[in-house]
């Protein structure tokens, strides 16, 4: 468990397809591993996760009048890390290993799994209490939801204080003016700038208001992840107006360049028969 050689082959065949970011995604993880299945399924029925998910929403949705910031967007970014965070450990242009395991924080890839999956579904639990301020309130809130989780699926103590301080420091990572400690926070980074087809672009817009945020998020209608050309990824983000580039470079261009892993990615947008690229 854990080798370069296991980690390939765990995810042959997928790496060599491009990938359409939405909540299928995570589903294809969670099929391929028991243990990530049974971390997903102690985590997300814990009661208070799914409160604080919803009251994420009643926050950012109904108070704020803001896009999706609850269960299906934490899916949909986690399915999104877990995709990135594979690939890169795959890719035959570079030799990466995860932070965790780098820095003898945790013994197996499977934990540094889990930190990155934990951290996607817990990154928007600060919108519960507010807007303002949400990652470091996600960090704090996540605390007592991870010991609980992690005390039915790993038995030591230490090693349990260690991996949560790691999905602490991703969630608390999602800022934007914010840089990355590890890989694995870095992916959760990126993944969620990801989450902008069909309306749910991450920079906040009023429901309702048909201003530039608006315009921009309802201009992009899927986001793709594939092997890059000249770098380990690609993104692109298909839209049917060059208005959805404002979404790119508002949200996913400054979570890529404080994500520790920038050089990792190439950026393309798509609309109207026109293929360019804007990062790097």
């Amino acid at each position: 468990m854990g080798t370069k050689q296991a980690r390939n082959e765990w995810f042959l065949e997928s790496v060599l397809e491009m990938v359409t970011v939405n909540r299928d995604l995570l589903r294809k993880h969670l099929s391929r591993s028991s243990i990530l299945q049974k971390a997903y399924s102690v985590l997300m029925n814990d009661p208070e996760v799914k409160v604080l998910l919803r009251m994420s929403n009643v926050m950012a949705v109904h108070r704020l009048r803001y896009n999706d910031h609850g269960p299906i967007h934490a899916d949909i970014v986690a399915g999104a890390a877990l995709e990135i965070f594979e690939r890169i450990l795959s890719s035959k242009s570079i030799n990466v290993v995860p932070s965790s395991i780098r820095d003898k924080v945790v013994p197996s890839v499977e934990y540094s799994r889990i930190i990155v999956m934990y951290a996607a579904l817990l990154h928007d639990i600060g919108n519960s209490i507010h807007r303002d301020m949400h990652e470091k309130f996600g960090a704090l809130l996540a605390k007592e939801l991870v010991d609980r989780a992690l005390a039915k699926i790993v038995d030591e103590t230490e090693l349990r204080i260690a991996i949560r301080q790691e999905i602490l420091h991703a969630i608390y990572s999602t800022a934007y003016d914010l840089q990355c400690l590890s890989l694995e926070a870095g992916v959760v980074k990126v993944a969620d700038g990801l989450d902008m087809a069909e309306g749910r672009a991450r920079m906040p817009y009023k429901l309702g208001k048909m201003d530039i945020h608006a315009v921009s998020a309802l201009s992009i209608k899927r986001v793709e992840i594939d092997e890059g050309r000249e770098r380990p990824l690609s993104i692109t983000v298909i839209m049917d107006d060059m208005a959805g580039l404002f979404q790119v470079e508002k949200v996913l261009l400054p979570k890529i360049e404080t994500s520790g892993i920038a050089d990792m990615f190439e950026v393309y947008i798509s609309a109207k028969g026109r293929h360019l690229r804007v990062y790097p």
